[in-house]
C-alpha cells in the first residue's frame, strides 16, 4: 500500500492520571474525548486494499470482514485513521458496548468469523487522522488533524457502522461524560493536547479511568506458568446462579464453584474474574498458605478441576485450577462490572479476614447507571 507513512503503525498511547485536567493545565491546551473500550486499531485503506492493525501491530483484518467492507464504502480512497473497534448490544434506546461479544470475534475458524460478523457486527469509532491521499499528517497539530478528519467524515449518516467520536474543549462537559457515559460501557475520558503531533508508541495523551473496590471470595487458583507458585487467584461472589451458569441437568458445569447450600437457597458462588498480577514472593508463599483450603484424593494428590480454556490461550495450555474451600475474602480494585464479570483484570488491595464470605454479594458491588450508547455516538 502507498500510504505516505510506514506501515504498520504503533498507535499513540495515554498516561493514566487521577482527574480530568483543566484545559489550560500543564501540557495543554487540551481537548477531551470519551474513552472507548474496545480494540484499538489503525485502519489503512488504499483503494480496495484494507488493513486493520492492532495496538501490537498485529493484523485484525481477517476477523472483521464487515468492517473491511464498511471502510471500503465509507472512508476515503487513501487514508490511515486511528479508531476503536467496538460491538454494541441491547435494544435501541438502551444500548451499551459489549466487550465479551467483541472478544469472541477473535477466533481461528473461518466459519465462525463469518457467522459472528452477521450476529455481532463490529463498528469503528474514529478519533485521529494519520495520513490522507498518500501524505502523512502525523507532524501536524492535533487540532488540524481533527478538523481534517471531521471534513472527511462529514458525509456519515446515523446508522452507518463508522462513527466520528465526540470532542469538547469544555472541561465541565468532559467531567459530565466521565460520570454518565460509563453507563453505556465506556471507559472514562481522554485528554489530548491540541498542539501535539501524533507520536506512535508514546504516552503523549492523558487518560482518566474509573476505579472502584469490592470484597470477593477466593475459590481457587491456577499454578504459575513456571510450574511453581500461584499464577492467578480465581474470584467469585454470592448471588443467584445465572441461567448460563447451569448445565442441562440443572447443576453447575465443570469448573464452576456451583450452588452453595450454606449461603442460602438458590445462592451460588458466581465467578467474576481473577487476580493475575502478584509479587513473586507472594506467588511462592501462597501455595503453603492456601494448602489447608485444598482437597486431596485418596492417594494424597492435590485435586484439580478442569477449566474452560481462554480463546486467547495457546493450544494445549493447561487451564485447570486448584479448587479452594471458599473461606478467604480479598478486597480488589476494578473499573467496571459488566454482567457477572469484571471487564478487565483486577488488582489485589488487601486481604479481608474480618469479612464473612457469604456477605460478599454481587448486588452490593457498585455499578454505573445505565446510559444509552446511541446518545454517545451522536456527534452533532
Amino acid at each position: 500500500m502507498e500510504l505516505g507513512i510506514e506501515w504498520p503503525v504503533s498507535p499513540m498511547l495515554a498516561k493514566a492520571v487521577a482527574d480530568v485536567p483543566d484545559p489550560d493545565g500543564k501540557g495543554g491546551p487540551y481537548a477531551y474525548e470519551p474513552k472507548w473500550d474496545g480494540f484499538r486499531c489503525i485502519v489503512a485503506r488504499d483503494g480496495d486494499e484494507v488493513e486493520l492493525g492492532s495496538r501490537g501491530e498485529k493484523p485484525l483484518t481477517r476477523y472483521f470482514p464487515e468492517v473491511v467492507e464498511a471502510v471500503r464504502k465509507l472512508l476515503p480512497e487513501r487514508i490511515v485513521v486511528d479508531v476503536e473497534l467496538v460491538v454494541r448490544a441491547g435494544d435501541r434506546g438502551a444500548q451499551r458496548l459489549d466487550w465479551e461479544a467483541l472478544a469472541q470475534r477473535i477466533h481461528p475458524a473461518e466459519s465462525r468469523i463469518k457467522r459472528l460478523a452477521v450476529e455481532t457486527p463490529a463498528e469503528i469509532v474514529a478519533f485521529d487522522l494519520l495520513a490522507l491521499d498518500g501524505q502523512s499528517l502525523m507532524g501536524q497539530p492535533f487540532r488540524e488533524r481533527r478538523a481534517r478528519l471531521e471534513k472527511e467524515l462529514a458525509h456519515l449518516a446515523t446508522g452507518d457502522p463508522v462513527h466520528l467520536t465526540r470532542i469538547t474543549t469544555d472541561v465541565a462537559e468532559a467531567r459530565e461524560w466521565f460520570e454518565t457515559f460509563e453507563g453505556a460501557g465506556l471507559d472514562g475520558v481522554v485528554a489530548k493536547p491540541l498542539g501535539a503531533a501524533y507520536q506512535p508508541g508514546k504516552r503523549a495523551m492523558l487518560k482518566i479511568k474509573h476505579h472502584r473496590t469490592a470484597d470477593v471470595v477466593v475459590y481457587g487458583y491456577r499454578v504459575h506458568k513456571s510450574g511453581e507458585g500461584v499464577g492467578s487467584l480465581l474470584l467469585a461472589v454470592y448471588g443467584e446462579m445465572p441461567s448460563w451458569g447451569r448445565s442441562e441437568s440443572g447443576g453447575a458445569p465443570e469448573g464452576w464453584p456451583g450452588l452453595d447450600p450454606d449461603a442460602g437457597e438458590g445462592l451460588a458462588l458466581i465467578p467474576v474474574g481473577g487476580i493475575v498480577s502478584l509479587p513473586d514472593t507472594m506467588r511462592r508463599a501462597l501455595v503453603a498458605e492456601l494448602e489447608p483450603l485444598t482437597t486431596h484424593d485418596e492417594a494424597g494428590g492435590l485435586v484439580r478441576m478442569g477449566g474452560a480454556p481462554s480463546r486467547f490461550s495457546a493450544a494445549g495450555k493447561d487451564s485447570s485450577f486448584v479448587p479452594l474451600r471458599p473461606d478467604l475474602v480479598v478486597e480488589v480494585a476494578f473499573d467496571q462490572l459488566e454482567g457477572h464479570r469484571f471487564r478487565h483484570a483486577v488488582s489485589l488491595v488487601r486481604w479481608r479476614p474480618d469479612r464473612e464470605p457469604h456477605s460478599c454479594r454481587i448486588d452490593q458491588i457498585d455499578r454505573a447507571n445505565a446510559y444509552d450508547l446511541g446518545q454517545v455516538l451522536v456527534t452533532g
